[in-house]
């Protein structure tokens, strides 16, 4: 015979599964179509949904089409596959420790995902009980991934939703795929320039966000409320947006969220030349009259092999990167950095920030410079091509070869593996990530609202520190930048009315005031945004002469 507490254990159980039993899953109606998405009884996920038109047979290298009305029924349960990738190879480092390695398989550099041409879909969580009257903000997530590979489901855009829900904030969460690598998304030549069709992965972000404006009240939105955010690639797509058509949203958002991202230097699309070619030649269409038309009609499995074949983020020029966006006249009248000190940027609250060790995971693909020598000449023939001897020669002052002041920074003398790799992860970090940073803040935070965050977490991670990307657990992981980014995307502010949450002061040039994330108590302090500032100052000023 069952004791009394077991067969309240049995009730209880009972209990539960008929409370799982009886959960129904949600229905969108779109157009003349019936989405049937799935719940966990706080949220609801529609995944999957095409937001425009397949980008196969003659829309390969074009812009994406506005996807048809709907009609019929879609179950829409699962992601949809990712857009083609980019074959990468993490660099194998002999005798690093196993949690950097473990780090370095589990981020989102070391996964791919399933692909296909026919990618471009759109995935929607809201609040279950959000209807077309709810109105709620909108939070729209860009991955990153060097603008070659990634794809949504590593994110999952329901514990943002439940989250928002618990602290009284709720949001709606929308996710996309977009076209990235030169594969799809960032072919980059003067033919594709004269054809109008560069930047296509950003231009199939514009179309999701379009998307967002005709159907997001469908599911309980606002379409006057949302928010842009992306981490990475991601966040310098929502810099890039900020920027496009000289700042003009169109009406598409009205606030920005960049996790290690901000406006980069890039130069003319032709400056892609040289690696479209490649691509051309060994698909065989360089005997063609129109070369980007004979890649149109290339089986997929050829053009994905020639592309495998060019530079990825891992490869030795490491984030000089040979596919990313570039000035193409049409998204962009000119190089991004230059549109932001014109003030061709978009006046919207946002906040910006990066993780204390950017450069340090991009610095193992070189570490076979290890003189002051090689390092020179690696940065003027690889790294950046075109640079002066004097300017060279000024920036290895500005970044010295005392390995105490590399990245990792503030780790004294330990995870120098090689003589000069402290010396290249902190020139790399501050190039790519920190220097366009503080250049976005140096010309708009006086003008706009923007928030500022620095986080020096995992800084015992051995040889990569305060890496790129480890942010990630702290807004997907359910730590304090999730509450401030579900609360900016209400309010816009991201300080929640609470004595609990540590007060997060706006960033304005005269004080340079950042919200720091640390391991040690307390794990969220103010500090200033006030290091390297000649060597970023001066980074900043060559890079712009000599963009990618």
């Amino acid at each position: 015979m069952p004791s009394y507490l077991q067969r309240l254990a049995l009730v209880l159980a009972f209990i539960q599964l008929s409370k799982v039993s009886a959960l129904v899953n949600p229905t969108v109606i779109l157009d003349n179509g019936t989405f049937i998405g799935t719940t966990d009884g706080v949220s609801s996920r529609f995944l999957g949904i095409p937001f425009a038109r397949p980008p196969i047979g003659d829309l390969r290298f074009r812009l994406p089409q506005p996807i048809e009305p709907y009609k019929g029924e879609y179950s829409v349960g699962s992601y949809g596959p990712s857009c083609p990738q980019q074959a990468i190879t993490l660099p194998i480092i002999k005798d690093l420790p196993a949690d950097v390695v473990n780090y370095m398989a589990d981020s989102i550099y070391g996964f791919l995902f399933p692909d296909s041409e026919d990618c471009l879909t759109i995935n929607v969580f809201k609040p279950e009980d959000a209807n077309a009257n709810s109105n709620l903000p909108v939070l729209v997530w860009i991955f990153g991934g060097g603008f070659v590979l990634g794809g949504p489901s590593m994110y999952d855009g329901a514990s943002i939703v439940s989250r928002s829900v618990l602290i009284n904030n709720p949001v709606i969460v929308v996710s996309m795929n977009y076209r990235y690598s030169p594969r799809f998304g960032f072919m980059a030549s003067r033919e594709v320039k004269e054809a109008k069709v560069g930047n296509l992965g950003l231009h199939d972000q514009r179309e999701a966000f379009r998307w967002i404006q005709k159907y997001i009240r469908n599911f309980g939105g606002d379409p006057s409320k949302v928010t842009i955010w992306g981490e990475s690639a991601g966040a310098i797509s929502v810099a890039l947006h900020m920027v496009a058509y000289d700042g003009d949203t169109q009406g598409l958002f009205r606030a920005g969220i960049m996790q290690s991202g901000a406006p980069i230097p890039v130069g003319d699309i032709t400056n892609g030349q040289q690696y479209y070619d490649f691509v051309v030649s060994d698909t065989g269409c360089a005997g063609s009259v129109d070369t980007l038309e004979c890649l149109r009609r290339v089986p997929y499995d050829r053009l994905k092999a020639a592309i495998d074949k060019t530079p990825s983020v891992f490869a030795y020029q490491a984030l000089h990167l040979a596919w990313l966006p570039r000035a193409d006249g049409v998204l962009f009248s000119d190089h991004p950095q230059r549109l932001v000190q014109r003030g061709k940027i978009a006046r919207i609250p946002y906040i910006t920030g990066d993780c204390d060790d950017e450069g340090t995971f991009f610095s193992l693909s070189n570490l076979n410079v290890t003189t002051d020598d090689e390092l020179k000449e690696y940065i003027q023939s690889v790294f950046l091509p075109g640079v002066t001897e004097v300017e060279v020669d000024r920036m290895l002052l500005e970044y010295p070869r005392n390995i105490s002041q590399g990245s990792p920074f503030n780790t004294g003398p330990f995870n120098a593996i090689t003589p000069q790799y402290k010396r290249i992860a902190a020139f790399q970090g501050d190039g790519v990530f920190q220097g366009p940073r503080r250049w976005m803040l140096d010309y708009t935070a006086d003008s706009q609202d923007a928030w500022v965050f620095l986080s020096k977490r995992l800084k015992a991670l051995p040889v990569l520190g305060s890496v790129h990307a480890h942010d990630l657990l702290n807004s997907y992981g359910g730590g304090e930048l999730q509450n401030y980014i579900i609360r900016f995307a209400n309010v816009l502010n991201p300080n929640l009315d609470s004595f609990l949450n540590f007060n997060w002061p706006k960033y304005r040039l005269s004080n340079r005031q950042m919200i720091t994330f640390v391991d040690s108590f307390p794990p969220v302090t103010i500090t200033l945004d006030n290091y390297r500032v000649s060597a970023m100052n001066y980074l900043n000023q060559v890079v712009l002469r000599n963009p990618v």
